[in-house]
């Protein structure tokens, strides 16, 4: 989640409206929009983050820690968001150890010297990792692919995606109504290479011959494979196993509202 949908989640959670937030703040309903919907154009000021903490009742310096995580060049972010995983790794290995009937004396000893922070709660929220976008993807029938000859994580656009560790994660946005009601026109998929396929994913699929594409969920049948539409509408399609080069599960949705 960015910063935008993580404000306007808390805001929606709290049935505020922005008219209500905007008279709280001081600031305008039209920019507190667009801070939400990600189309401003400069990060808000820590003034503004401020009084968004106090208003919809953050901890103290939350929004400031995600405002400047998202401030940061891509290299330094990913960094940070990397050590932190690891870190809470490591605190939820020496609470399982510390819970244990074990001697664990010296590894209180480790942690003491080290200054580990056990005690932290749960993992910050964290705006997470970009995703490239590299095309549109057709939701119906199979469509022409084209990703622009794009290096792998290389895109003109992308979107944030907490907790995908997968280097070569993308997303696509869907075209066509064959998967709705779950995935609709304009939706933004994120699909990871990394992650194992089964029976009944949903699924981008890559064609060897012809070079094309198509969005649906899959199921192994001997050496064909079924493609399903979740929309009734439309029929499956029975693939020749031998024709698929590319098949890859989805693993997060940002819905267009």
């Amino acid at each position: 989640m960015s910063l935008g949908s993580i404000i306007r989640t808390r805001r929606e959670e709290m049935d505020l409206t922005l008219d209500e937030v905007s008279a709280k703040v001081d600031f305008s309903k039209p920019y507190l929009s667009t801070i939400e919907t990600g189309k401003v154009n400069n990060p808000p000021s820590d003034e503004l983050l401020r009084k968004l903490e106090k208003v919809l009742k953050f901890p103290a310096g939350e929004l400031l820690r995600l405002a400047h995580i998202e401030r940061a060049p891509t290299d330094v972010r990913e960094n940070y968001e990397s050590t932190e995983a690891e870190n809470a790794k490591w605190r939820q290995i020496y609470k399982k150890l510390a819970n244990d009937n074990r001697e664990v004396e010296h590894i209180g000893q480790i942690v003491e010297q080290s200054e580990l922070n056990i005690e932290q709660g749960g993992s910050p929220i964290s705006p997470g990792r970009p995703i490239p976008v590299i095309n549109k993807l057709a939701a119906g029938y199979p469509a022409d692919f084209d990703d622009l000859d794009y290096p792998v994580g290389i895109a003109d656009d992308y979107v944030r995606c907490p907790d995908v560790t997968d280097p070569k994660a993308f997303a696509v946005r869907v075209v066509g109504d064959s998967m709705e009601p779950k995935f609709r026109e304009g939706d933004i998929v994120v699909f990871s290479p990394a992650a194992q396929v089964n029976a009944g994913d949903d699924c981008f699929i890559r064609f060897a011959d012809p070079h094309e594409t198509t969005f649906k969920r899959v199921y192994f049948e001997g050496n064909n494979v079924r493609l399903q539409p979740r929309n009734d509408k439309y029929p499956p399609m029975i693939i020749e196993g031998k024709r698929i080069n590319g098949m890859y599960r989805a693993i997060a949705k940002v819905e267009r509202l």
